[in-house]
């Protein structure tokens, strides 16, 4: 079969265009893309059913479908750890631990106070699993550097986003922190954030964030000096 080609939708992916930034790896149920090189690239046309779910989670519109020669989809061929989802629809009521073959951005269950992987929210998937009816920890990329025992006081029963308020796209994130507020069941908001200036727009942006998502979510904001004290 590996010779056998005909006319078909298969997705492409524009090189020029394409930043590296992982958000269709985990819509890629079948694994057909990875982060190569900085790029986002089809590993192979067997693994790639030409459905497009991954179309929507491209900032860049870098990725398409188009109609070319290309060999037949092998669902044979999934890894064990993904999950072949024959539509387009974002939601599903289950999903594998391991949702793409990329390490960066492949959702993992940890058994440790990290639960869970990826934890950059420009990885994180907006209906990832570990954020349903989660305690959620949404901090700023220093603070477990500054507070020593993050890890047992901050972190415990929690489910972790990181992110930079000051080098980041605040717009991009402020967006996609209400869709996760949205259209997932979070039961508390904890925000932990340095005592420098510009990391306080991270306060800024999580409340931004939730008064678009129209929730009630009760929410904790938490400053942390530089000596590694709670303020």
């Amino acid at each position: 079969m590996s010779g056998t080609t005909y006319m078909r939708k298969i997705v492409q992916i524009d090189e020029s265009k394409c930043d590296g930034c992982g958000l269709c790896i985990p819509k890629c149920a079948e694994g057909a893309l990875q982060i190569i090189d900085g790029k986002a690239r089809l590993v192979g046309d067997t693994y790639c059913d030409g459905l497009g779910n991954c179309l929507g989670e491209c900032p860049q519109d870098a990725i398409s479908i188009i109609e070319r020669e290309a060999q037949p989809f092998d669902e044979s061929l999934i890894p064990a750890t993904h999950e072949h989802k024959p539509t387009h629809d974002h939601k599903h009521d289950s999903k594998p631990s391991h949702r793409s073959g990329c390490p960066s951005s492949a959702e993992v269950e940890l058994d440790a106070e990290l639960t869970h992987w990826p934890i950059q929210l420009h990885l994180v998937a907006p209906d990832a699993r570990f954020l349903a009816n989660s305690d959620l920890l949404i901090c700023a990329d220093c603070v477990p550097f500054a507070f020593a025992d993050f890890h047992r006081k901050l972190l415990a029963d929690k489910s972790l986003i990181i992110c930079c308020p000051k080098l980041d796209d605040t717009e991009l994130y402020e967006a996609k922190l209400a869709e996760i507020f949205a259209i997932n069941s979070i039961q508390s908001i904890t925000v932990a954030h340095m005592e420098v200036p510009c990391c306080f727009g991270l306060s800024k942006l999580v409340k931004n964030a939730l008064e678009k998502s129209s929730k009630q979510i009760p929410l904790e904001d938490l400053t942390i000096s530089l000596t590694g004290n709670i303020k």
